[in-house]
């Protein structure tokens, strides 16, 4: 065999070697593209009913707010009837009402006041009587131990 010979049988194996590294690439690679198919359809099966589900619950919500809306709409005005309603009162009875109170406390203090006592009569100390002893003021001593 001559060098021109084992050249052309080491490229025919490279090349062979090269084909079949070629093809496993390939074959996985086609494995890779079915398992992705499948999984795409797998997610577009489950995701068309769960965007249905979502946009039921996103009307339920939209449906509940504008209740919500109502409520709060009629909680404003009940408010604002109730804050007139009570500037209302409070203009109309609260002059006369404090003009009676005061008028009835004036009343009781006239009436309940008395003459001005008279003076208290003036202590005259005995020399050696002693005060009882609840007045005395003497300290007790606690015992220690």
């Amino acid at each position: 065999m001559s060098g021109g010979e084992v050249a052309g049988i080491l490229v025919a194996v490279f090349w062979a070697i090269l084909v079949s590294f070629i093809a496993l690439v390939l074959v996985r690679l086609a494995q890779t593209l079915k398992a992705t198919t499948k999984l795409v359809s797998d997610v577009s099966e489950q995701a068309v009913p769960l965007l249905s589900e979502a946009s039921a619950t996103v009307r339920s919500a939209n449906s509940q707010l504008a209740r919500v809306d109502s409520i709060a709409a009629d909680v404003q005005e009940v408010t604002a009837n109730a804050s007139a309603l009570s500037s209302t009162v409070s203009s109309a009875f609260g002059g006369p009402l404090v003009k009676v109170a005061a008028f009835g406390y004036g009343v009781r203090r006239a009436i309940g006041r008395k003459p001005a006592p008279a003076p208290a009569p003036e202590r005259t100390v005995v020399i050696g009587k002693s005060l009882p002893s609840a007045r005395r003021g003497s300290r007790r001593t606690r015992g220690k131990g």
